[in-house]
């Protein structure tokens, strides 16, 4: 939460914030997913 005083931060960049986050972590356990995949695979 921004300080009494201060402006917050446009929507739009709240959101992409959340959505630039959301995808890291989407491709960073995708990542670690098809490693285990192929340190388990024969």
């Amino acid at each position: 939460m921004p300080a009494p005083g201060e402006p917050q931060s446009p929507l739009w960049k709240r959101l992409s914030w959340m959505a630039g986050i959301w995808l890291a972590s989407v491709a960073f356990l995708g990542l670690i997913a098809w490693i285990i995949r192929l340190w388990l695979s024969p």
